[in-house]
């Protein structure tokens, strides 16, 4: 099984992410691990793809992340499951506030050691504005048109906890 997870920044593509690599039991790629190197630092873009490429060869997988120079298309022409996590822009700030509660100060394990939590304005700012502009939301309308039955849209907490307990009741189901 093939799976990408893509959506808006702090809607859980990274929670859900790892949570599906669980329980198919199946390899799990962070592509913010990819982009980024220690410190925040982009690695180069022939290498990070190369990364993506390599890991795209293996028959099962779980890719979170959006990152089109990162085979994008390759992406979602090969997965059998793509979830589009679309939260509204206040949800998705409140659970970055929460987030950097959390982990502030130190690295997630879906981003690069050294990659430390940080709430700036800059950031602020892509949650509220720029990860939002009417660009992005037209990619994420035209990919639900173009991949169809494939495609399953989150856009709350409500639809999220519904999703997870129908995967794991399949998985339950499946195993006995």
């Amino acid at each position: 099984m093939k799976i990408a997870v893509m959506g808006y920044s702090g809607s859980g593509k990274s929670t859900l992410a790892k949570y599906l690599a669980g329980i198919y039991d199946i390899p799990l790629l962070y592509l913010d691990r990819v982009n980024f190197e220690s410190d925040w630092q982009e690695r180069a873009v022939e290498e990070a793809r190369a990364i993506v490429r390599d890991f795209m060869a293996q028959p099962d997988w779980v890719i979170d992340g959006n990152y089109q120079r990162f085979y994008q298309q390759e992406r979602l022409e090969q997965a059998d499951q793509i979830i589009l996590m679309l939260f509204n822009r206040f949800s998705a700030l409140w659970r970055i506030v929460q987030r950097n509660w959390q982990f502030h100060n130190r690295s997630r394990e879906s981003m690069a050691d050294g990659c430390t939590e940080k709430l700036d304005l800059e950031f602020l700012g892509w949650i509220l504005l720029r990860g939002r502009t009417p660009a992005k939301i037209r990619h994420y309308h035209h990919l639900i048109r173009q991949y169809g039955d494939k495609v399953t849209v989150i856009r709350n907490q409500r639809q999220l906890d519904r999703f997870m307990e129908k995967v794991t009741s399949k998985i339950t189901d499946y195993k006995k």
